[in-house]
């Protein structure tokens, strides 16, 4: 039984197109992913393994002779192997993320791609009163939220708050006003805008009918209309933002997500890719610091310092 049976086609693959190219970059090029998920790959295949597959700290890449015998049992099974889908199972991994009305997704979902261009990053439009049941079904991996929400098996990162705002229409007396508070609207006819998926029907009895609604900044900026205007309220609790997910499926891609929203950097000790890479480079490092250091050219040799020696009598 050879000991290449237990693990996947897909991860043989990968280990013998950078056996054949000798360079990381080039073989994820041709695989069509990123060469941090690539060297995390072989890391894991050389400690399920127990062997060095590549020489450390070699330049241009070499393998072992350990990892030319793996090369050779890895051809042999993918050769014997069933025409099975690899790429198709790589095209099967993507991150689902939901988000709430009035929430922007779009500088993150830039950041995520230019990062993870091989990791699809789902971005799914999530109902107020679905934001729960959405993660609770597996309908999403991730949901910005609008709290509170229940936080038994869950994960959430608050992320900001949102200023409350009062619609009213544009030549309404507290259209004059640059803040308001609920003093200013007690006589005034209130609509009901506790249901923010409804937000969009709350703004139109405001202009038809008058009154004014009280609701989150970023909703109103959402269902902005001509004939109507929003002023900050002083005195009404904000409302806040957050990042949630199932405590129990906290994977690779969530961390990633995580460190993108927080603003982490590629090069972060914190996300599980950088971790996989630094690990790839520390037999670099440490071979470096092996080699003894060289004195720079032209350094002349100083004299020996004398001892000093006992004084002797006359």
């Amino acid at each position: 039984m050879s000991r290449l049976e237990s693990i996947e086609v897909t991860r043989l693959r990968w280990f013998v197109a950078v056996a054949e190219e000798l360079h990381f970059a080039r073989a994820a090029r041709g695989l069509g992913i990123s060469r941090q998920r690539l060297s995390r790959t072989v890391i894991e295949l050389e400690e399920e393994l127990g062997a060095k597959l590549f020489v450390p700290g070699a330049g241009p890449t070499q393998l072992t002779a350990e990892g030319q015998q793996v090369l050779d049992e890895a051809r042999a099974m993918i050769a014997d192997a069933p025409v099975a889908a690899p790429v198709e199972e790589e095209g099967q991994q993507r991150l689902r993320v939901g988000f709430v009305p009035g929430v922007t997704v779009t500088k993150w979902e830039r950041i995520w791609g230019d990062r993870f261009p091989d990791i699809p990053l789902e971005l799914i439009p999530v109902p107020m009163k679905e934001q729960e049941p959405a993660l609770r079904e597996g309908r999403v991996d991730m949901c910005f939220v609008r709290l509170p929400i229940d936080r038994e098996g869950m994960s959430a990162i608050p992320l900001y708050r949102e200023t409350p705002v009062v619609v009213v229409p544009k030549d309404h007396p507290i259209s004059l006003f640059d803040q308001v508070s609920t003093a200013d609207l007690a006589d005034e006819r209130m609509q009901d805008a506790a249901d923010l998926d409804e937000a969009a029907m709350t703004m139109e009895l405001v202009a038809a009918v008058s009154g004014a609604a009280v609701v989150p900044h970023s909703i109103a900026r959402l269902h902005h209309r001509k004939d109507l205007v929003y002023r900050t309220m002083t005195d009404v609790p904000e409302t806040e933002i957050a990042l949630a997910w199932p405590a129990a499926h906290t994977t690779d891609l969530v961390e990633e997500f995580v460190g993108v929203v927080r603003g982490r950097s590629e090069r972060s000790t914190r996300t599980p890719v950088t971790r996989a890479a630094d690990k790839s480079e520390r037999p670099k490092q440490q071979a470096r610091k092996q080699q003894p250091a060289k004195k720079p050219a032209g350094a002349k040799k100083q004299p020996a310092r004398k001892q000093p020696g006992k004084r002797r009598g006359r």
